[in-house]
């Protein structure tokens, strides 16, 4: 069994110019990090549903297509609709 309680962040130690800063305000931070890479379909649903209310999810998701990252839910979006949002923004781009 998980603890999913979050120890406390001093927020005079937060780093407010790290370009990953919102990393600390994330619901993920409640949750290991395997909860987010999940191997099936029921792991993506159950970490998405962590990222519903999630006040990070845009820049957590902006990060993850920035950074090309190929593995893992972020910002509510699974690889396979990331890789959609890419092609989609080319596409776009070409057109």
């Amino acid at each position: 069994m998980h603890d999913n309680t979050a120890a406390p962040i001093d927020p005079a130690s937060i780093d407010t110019e790290s370009a990953t800063a919102w990393m600390m305000q994330g619901n993920c931070r409640l949750y290991p990090p395997a909860t987010f890479f999940p191997s099936d379909g029921v792991g993506v649903d159950k970490a998405r549903k962590i990222c519903v209310g999630c006040p990070v999810t845009e820049p957590c998701l902006d990060y993850a297509l920035e950074h090309r990252i190929d593995h893992g839910v972020w910002g509510g979006c699974s690889e396979r609709e990331r890789r959609r949002i890419l092609k989609r923004r080319r596409l776009a781009v070409t057109s």
